[in-house]
């Protein structure tokens, strides 16, 4: 008889797909980081960057911990909701979404400035301004349409942005070294002046812009316990390394020099501040020819990866409104989704518009010290967060803890997010002190936010301090728990081959059981867990008249619903965990565009779960040849 169960999220990326998401958001702030912090640093700009890089290490230990016990989307916010309340939560999330703004503005400013290695006119305003905006925008108008992240050419980009930044470093201890000139070129208290070096660490944080996606790299983790804690000491192992590298390097090729009036500057504060990196290069004794190719190669490098930051940017923020509006925090307009494309296409619309704006006056320390203040506040909740749940819920599940644990009054006091939420505060603070622009923006976007949040809440009548959860469509009678069968046949779209099921049950036996599985791909705008109320009652609905046809074929039939980024490596997984010993893929049924070897079966066919049988229809085989799931050729993939 036919059976229901229960449907689940499939997550499909391991630890390589992790590190490139990490490492690609973190590490493409080096491109406009470097200048940011060299103008007022100078010669102890590897100083500054390797105390931001501790705090980076303490709070990418404690987004660790938590995302570990709460693979969910939000971060900082999910983090306070647990341990405090929805208005702590929505506090630490409004902060988010500053940052998140401000990492879509800043990397898509900077954008224009690597391209300008090819157009000198993109290298100043307006056309680094124009530039920046039309990046934004058709980057918005792409994700309203639903455009996905590709995981292997983002693993390639990461690795190639790191192997270039290793030749980097290689290139300038091989040409330039010479540890004297790091030395001489320090004069504290003048140069730079302590004020200078306060201002300096104050915005230093932007170096680490993209941590939060170790809490939304946690939803999609094949095993969020080992993986993710994995992937953040890799991450951490890799930008740390290549910060300190470069500021050294770049500092020998760029020195702090002394002008006529006294006053000390280095061309990477001054020139290249807009392109830090093609001023290493231009600076690198490698001779014309060579050097005309290194900017080439690493302004085309660096404008992709600032690219695919500013999309992650968008990407992190319509999963974090999602995430607040799911929980009553924001209207419910933030969590939806387009009608035809299924993205939360009010949400990319109204924070790339914020983001936008931010970007036209073209002031970069700006952006940058706003998002310092903005990121201190998450992290500083984050840290306190993770010390408060080790009291208010010792008992929880933990994979990975934060190190450097004491007994303290009856529990286990994590030292680590202890100093990071000090030294995140302590950042805050200076922000606050040092940066006027900073204060007044920063403070007033957590005062409208904030009051905002209660009059929604207020409007609603809803508690604010009380968790509330957006309803969804509820699930149907007779949900069960997971079984395993020895058939799998995957489902798409809006239409059910009744063949397919009865010639999957004949290659496995009259009385074997067929699962078919009705597979909905969740774009990356959302989160795994989002809205497509419309897909469900689709997939329901076919998964009915499965289960009608099944009846009247007399099969043992049961069926599930499955949301997952990656169709692909989701059927392989479910194959797997079902113990299926067929999978049998109807081409005619397929997601348009599908071929033998495509998207979805091309990991099939790569990983063989088990035996795979691929139905496809005859070059212009009519329509009735479709529907009728007639048989031109059958392609299977036995294991090993």
């Amino acid at each position: 008889m036919a059976r229901v169960v229960e449907r689940g999220l499939r997550r499909t990326v391991g630890v390589p797909g992790l590190f490139a998401t990490a490492y690609g958001n973190v590490g493409s702030s080096i491109y406009y980081a470097l200048g940011l912090v060299a103008a007022h640093a100078l010669g102890l700009t590897p100083l500054v960057f390797i105390f931001a890089g501790g705090l980076f290490a303490l709070t990418a230990k404690t987004y660790a911990e938590g995302a570990s016990m709460f693979p969910e989307a939000g971060g900082s916010s999910s983090f306070a909701r647990h341990a405090f309340n929805e208005v702590a939560s929505f506090f630490a999330g409004w902060a988010l979404t500053l940052d998140y703004i401000i990492t879509i503005a800043i990397s898509a400013f900077f954008v224009p400035h690597y391209l300008s290695a090819f157009w000198p006119a993109l290298h100043h305003p307006p056309g680094d301004v124009i530039g920046g905006v039309i990046t934004i925008a058709v980057l918005a108008a792409l994700n309203i349409r639903g455009l996905r992240e590709s995981a292997n050419l983002n693993i390639f980009l990461a690795v190639t942005d790191l192997l270039t930044q290793v030749m980097l470093v290689v290139l300038g201890a091989v040409l330039i070294f010479h540890p004297a000139t790091l030395i001489n070129q320090v004069h504290l208290g003048v140069a730079p002046s302590y004020r200078e070096l306060i201002f300096a660490l104050s915005i230093s944080m932007v170096a680490y812009t993209g941590i939060e996606t170790v809490s939304n790299m946690a939803e999609e983790a094949r095993d969020p316990d080992e993986d993710v804690p994995r992937s953040v000491n890799y991450v951490l192992i890799a930008v740390l390394g290549i910060f300190t590298g470069i500021s050294l390097i770049s500092l020998m090729a760029l020195p702090v020099t002394q002008d006529a009036g006294g006053h000390y500057s280095t061309l990477l504060g001054t020139r290249y501040v807009n392109d830090p990196v093609l001023g290493i290069v231009s600076a690198l004794p490698l001779g014309h020819e060579l050097q005309t190719i290194l900017r080439y190669y690493v302004g085309v490098l660096a404008a992709t990866i600032l690219v695919i930051a500013t999309n992650a940017g968008l990407i992190g923020i319509s999963r974090l409104s999602w995430s607040l509006a799911k929980h009553r925090q924001l209207p419910a307009i933030f969590a939806s989704v387009h009608p035809r494309y299924r993205t939360p296409w009010f949400t990319i619309a109204f924070f790339s518009v914020l983001a936008a704006i931010l970007l036209i006056p073209g002031k970069t320390d700006f952006l940058g010290n706003l998002y310092s203040f903005g990121a201190m506040l998450s992290f500083t909740t984050a840290h306190v967060a993770i010390v408060v749940l080790r009291y208010k819920q010792p008992d929880i599940k933990r994979p990975y803890r934060v190190p450097w644990n004491v007994p303290f009054r009856g529990g286990s006091l994590p030292l680590a997010a202890v100093v990071g939420a000090i030294g995140t505060f302590v950042a805050w603070a200076s922000v606050v002190a040092l940066h006027k622009e900073a204060r007044t923006v920063g403070v007033g976007w957590m005062v409208i936010g904030i009051a905002g949040y209660f009059w929604y809440r207020h409007s609603q009548g809803l508690d604010p301090k009380a968790q509330y959860t957006m309803t969804g469509p509820k699930a149907p009678e007779g949900f069960s728990e997971l079984a395993y069968g020895s058939a799998l046949v995957p489902i798409f779209g809006e239409d059910v081959s009744a063949g397919a099921l009865r010639r999957a049950a004949k290659l496995v036996g009259e009385n074997a059981v067929v699962d078919a599985v009705y597979v909905i791909e969740v774009p990356p705008q959302l989160s795994l867990e989002a809205g497509m109320q419309d897909e469900e009652r689709r997939a329901e609905a076919l998964l009915d008249a499965a289960r009608l046809r099944a009846r009247e074929s007399k099969l043992k039939l049961r069926t599930s619903v499955i949301r997952t980024r990656n169709p692909g490596m989701a059927l392989v997984d479910e194959a797997r965990s079902r113990g299926s010993e067929i999978v049998y893929f109807d081409m005619a049924h397929a997601p348009q565009g599908e071929r033998v070897f495509g998207p979805i079966t091309s990991p099939l066919l790569r990983e063989r779960p088990c035996r795979i049988v691929i139905e496809t229809v005859p070059p212009g085989a009519p329509p009735a040849a479709r529907l009728n799931g007639q048989v031109a050729s059958r392609h299977t993939a036995p294991v090993g």
